[in-house]
Parts: C-alpha cells; sequence; structure tokens
C-alpha cells in the first residue's frame, strides 16, 4: 500500500512537471469557441434584433394603455384596462429580465472589444447600444442595476439598483465618448443589420440618441436638457429618412418581421386601431389614415384569413373604443353606443368586423421593417427644443415639418402600399401648421404627432414613455371593473418578481425611492 502511494505520487509529481504544458491543449475542444478565437462581431446583430423586437413587444400592454390600439381580448385588453393578470405582470417583468439578457450579449461584446484596435469601432457601437438598451430599462422601471450590471465574473451577483438620476449622467456621457470615438478610417463592425457597417450613420444615431436621452429630463433638469440637447444638434442628427435605424428581417424567419401582430387568429379577430387613433386621423384627414388601416372583408371566416386584404378607404375606418370586452356584461363592446354592428351571419358572425385593423400588406410581412429610432422622432424633439427656446438649428416650424413630412414618408420602408408622396406629405403640413404662437399649443402638436410617428411604427414602448414625459396628447383614462389604478394610466412597468427573491435587499431599496411604490401608478425620477 506504502509503494502504491509513493508510485502514485511520483506519477504526479512528473505529471506537474512534464505534462502541464500540453494540458490545456489537450483539455480543449477544438470545435468550440473560446475568447482568443471568437468573433466579437457575431454579438452584434442577435443584440440589434432583440432590442428592437423588445421594443415592438410594447404591443401587450402599452399599444392599448396608449389608445393606439384596443382589443376586446384579454391577452392584448390588460394595456387600456389596467388590470393585473398573470399574462401582463409576467409581460412586465419580462421587459426587465430581456433588457439585461440583451445586456449581456452587449457587454460581452464590449469586453471582447476594449483596447483592441481593430475592434474600436465595433467596441463603440456596442458602448452606444448598451447606452441605449439600458436607458429604455431605466425608463420603463427607474432605478435599476447598472454601475454594478454584468459583473458576475467579477463576483457581483446582487448588484445594487442605481437611481435613475445617475444613470442617466453616465448614458449621457457614455453616448458622447463612444458617438466622438467613431472612426471611419478604422475597420467596420461587420453583421450590422442597422447601418452594414456605416460609421457616418452610427454617429447620427448616437447624437439623435443623445438627443432623445437629453429631452427625457424636461420636466425634472430642464437646464441638463438643454446643455445636452444642443451639443446633440451640433453633434450632427439624423438627417433623413435614410438614417433610420431599422431592420428589415428575413422573409425565410419563421418569427422575424411581423412586428409581433397577427401571429395567431385572436389577433385578426380582436385586434383593432384604437377609436382615439383612427378619430385623431380622421379629425385631420390624415393621408396615413389610408396607409395603415383596413376594414376587414365580411364574416367571421374572412376576418380570420390572413390572405385576405380589408378595404382601406379612410370613409369607412371606424376605431374600436378602449376598455370594452366581449364578456356579455356592462363593457361587452355589442352594447356600447356607436357599436357599428356585426358582419356575417349565423356562426359566420364576426363581433369586430367593421372596426379597422392594422392593414396585412403594412404589418404582416415575414421580410417587414422593424424601426427602432427615426429621422421623424429626432425632428419632431428638435421642433420642441426650439419651442422651449434653445439654441439648436432651424425654426420650430421647419422641424415640426420634416417630422411630420418624415413620418408620413418613411411607411413605404414598412410596405409600398404604404407610400405616402412628398407632395400629400406637404398638403398636410399646410393645412396643420405649428401654432407658434403658444408655447403649450406647439408642444401638443409636436408630442400627438410623435404619438401618431410611433405608434403606426408600432414602437409601443418609445410612444408610452414620450406620452409620460410629454403630457401630450391628452389621453382620457379608461375606468374598467377591477382596474388597480384607480382608473389613471399606467406611469411605469413592475419589476421582475424574481428580484424580490434574488436581490431582495437592493430591490427594495430601489423601491423605497420610487414615487408611488412597485406599482404602475408609481413614476421614476423624470416624471414629475
Amino acid at each position: 500500500m506504502k509503494k502504491t502511494s509513493i508510485y502514485i505520487a511520483a506519477l504526479l509529481l512528473v505529471c506537474a512537471t512534464s505534462c502541464t504544458d500540453k494540458f490545456d491543449e489537450i483539455n480543449t475542444d477544438p470545435t468550440r469557441s473560446s475568447e482568443s478565437t471568437w468573433d466579437p462581431n457575431f454579438f452584434l446583430p442577435n443584440a440589434q434584433m432583440s432590442y428592437i423586437n423588445l421594443g415592438y413587444d410594447g404591443i401587450l400592454y402599452q399599444s392599448t394603455s396608449m389608445q393606439v390600439l384596443a382589443s376586446t381580448f384579454t391577452y392584448y385588453g390588460n394595456g387600456d384596462k389596467y388590470v393585473n393578470t398573470q399574462n401582463s405582470t409576467s409581460y412586465q417583468g419580462s421587459l426587465f429580465s430581456r433588457a439585461y439578457s440583451i445586456g449581456t450579449v452587449l457587454a460581452e461584446m464590449i469586453n471582447l472589444t476594449k483596447g483592441k484596435e481593430q475592434y474600436t469601432n465595433l467596441y463603440n457601437v456596442g458602448r452606444i447600444m448598451q447606452a441605449m438598451n439600458m436607458q429604455r430599462a431605466t425608463d420603463v422601471y427607474g432605478d435599476i442595476p447598472y454601475s454594478e450590471a454584468f459583473k458576475v465574473k467579477e463576483g457581483i451577483a446582487n448588484p445594487k439598483y442605481d437611481t435613475q438620476q445617475s444613470i442617466y449622467t453616465a448614458i449621457l456621457t457614455e453616448l458622447e465618448q463612444a458617438t466622438a470615438a467613431l472612426d471611419a478610417t478604422k475597420l467596420k463592425p461587420t453583421g450590422d443589420l442597422y447601418y452594414a457597417g456605416d460609421i457616418a450613420k452610427w454617429k447620427k444615431l448616437g447624437y439623435s440618441l443623445m438627443l432623445r436621452a437629453a429631452m427625457r429630463l424636461t420636466k425634472v433638469d430642464p437646464a441638463t436638457a438643454k446643455t445636452w440637447a444642443e451639443k446633440a444638434a451640433t453633434g450632427g442628427v439624423f438627417t433623413s429618412n435614410e438614417d433610420n435605424a431599422r431592420i428589415v428581417s428575413d422573409a425565410n424567419n419563421a418569427t422575424s418581421g411581423i412586428f409581433n401582430v397577427y401571429q395567431v387568429a385572436d389577433d385578426f379577430r380582436e385586434l383593432r386601431w384604437s377609436k382615439t387613433f383612427i378619430d385623431a386621423l380622421k379629425t385631420t384627414n390624415d393621408p396615413r389614415l389610408s396607409a395603415i388601416a383596413e376594414v376587414p372583408q365580411p364574416g367571421l371566416a374572412n376576418n380570420a384569413l390572413q390572405t385576405l386584404v380589408g378595404v382601406n378607404d379612410p370613409a369607412v375606418q371606424i376605431g374600436l373604443p378602449n376598455g370594452y370586452d366581449l364578456s356579455g356584461g356592462a363593457r361587452d363592446i355589442r352594447t356600447s353606443a356607436g357599436y357599428p354592428g356585426a358582419t356575417g351571419t349565423g356562426n359566420d358572425v364576426a363581433p369586430l368586423g367593421k372596426y379597422s385593423r392594422p392593414r396585412i400588406s403594412v404589418y404582416l410581412k415575414r421580410n417587414g421593417t422593424l424601426e427602432t429610432m427615426t429621422y421623424a422622432q429626432t425632428e419632431l424633439l428638435l421642433a420642441e427644443a426650439k419651442v422651449r427656446g434653445w439654441n439648436v438649428p432651424g425654426t420650430a416650424a421647419e422641424h415640426y415639418a420634416n417630422g411630420v413630412t418624415a413620418a408620413m414618408t418613411s411607411l413605404s420602408q414598412l410596405d409600398a402600399t404604404a407610400a405616402i408622396t412628398p407632395a400629400a406629405a406637404a398638403a398636410y403640413v399646410a393645412a396643420n401648421p405649428l401654432n407658434v404662437t403658444s408655447t403649450e399649443a406647439s408642444l401638443n402638436a409636436i408630442n400627438t404627432q410623435y404619438w401618431l410617428a410611433t405608434g403606426t411604427y408600432m414602437d409601443f414602448v418609445e410612444t408610452w414613455i414620450n406620452w409620460r414625459r410629454s403630457g401630450y396628447p391628452t389621453l382620457t383614462p379608461v375606468n374598467y371593473p377591477g382596474n388597480v389604478t384607480n382608473a389613471t394610466i399606467p406611469r411605469r412597468m413592475i419589476y421582475l418578481s424574481t428580484e424580490i427573491i434574488n436581490n431582495k435587499a437592493s430591490y427594495t431599496e430601489a423601491v423605497s425611492r420610487l414615487t408611488g411604490g412597485d406599482l404602475l401608478t408609481g413614476r421614476v425620477w423624470w416624471d414629475k
């Protein structure tokens, strides 16, 4: 036994002195990537697609709470009824978890490219995208993990929740530094779904995001908002629809490019444009009405047939009022005033068959276009900055006209059937000019157009965030039985439920700083 022990010890000693230089090589799977062999460019398209799809997930709550869409179906109807069901609460938390899932990918990309000359532009693109990702997360929830986030490798499993104020300070600085560091003379990122590596366009995106972040602070810190908005305008923001940060999806992909709309038959039967939204378009003879809306063909079978287009004549478009259902009770849409009636007979009745839905040709496409940041948004934000008297180029009326025109003409990027001519857009602007004599009227008009633009792009989370910031347009809340907001439109989403268990101390401290607590009625720092 003693000799055996001596033998084993000797063998280990030999291995320690003569085998370790080959150990890693022998025990490394040559078919698997490592930090030294992995191309960090592969992370970029994954993060871009995930980020843009998360924005379109707003259809489950923000679309109806913002009265852009309406539904009698429980799955989609929670947003305009302000109730908490399993579907709605799990969705609210999923925005949190998915933001950090995207952030983890970007953090790894940033880590693998930092300090490497060949990846200078990819590194700074990653920083810009991470700032965009974390800004949306803090806008949705308030205080979130930021400075200690994505540091599990460093032993930080329970990151602190930073204040939203400190996060905004960091994000604005990050956007400034990363955008300035982009260099068109160096290698381009590959696999870039937004701009195919065009560094000039990435610079414009960086400054446009800086402008948007600055404008979030108009209520809580107008002096800081002014400083950063002017800095962004000087740096160089978007100048045309060709600068839009967008992804054209792959027609061969079974799920991408359909805006998370119309995935099941219930969507066709019960998801509609809101009466508030349709009425806003009809009141001003907005040419977007026929571009985005259609009334289904009569009958339940036709209503659910995804290959059968509807009628897009503006004269027949009717929006569905928010806050109704098909339960047979007092809130049943079929008993409401103004109900246009069902279509079909017998078992082929479509209760919502006369209400306007998003057009199939525009919003049901496997190779559809997904927009994440647009020239129209940027111009409308510049218009507001000018109304506030800030030092940005141009006039408020010019920026407003540019923004409205861009919002209309860029719909052709979704589909050719939604094309609106520059002449039609110009005629609309001429008939509906910005009222520059009244600050309140100007802010109302600008942000109502922002609501219309992001609504037609179906960027519902951004629609909701800007409405909370600006207060426009004025929306009448729904008072649905059993609502949990005292009949007020939600101001934030509820944190991921597992945070209470997995990161309790940090979560509890963050909730204590929230105005109103961890509720839909709570308010984040900038939402005064």
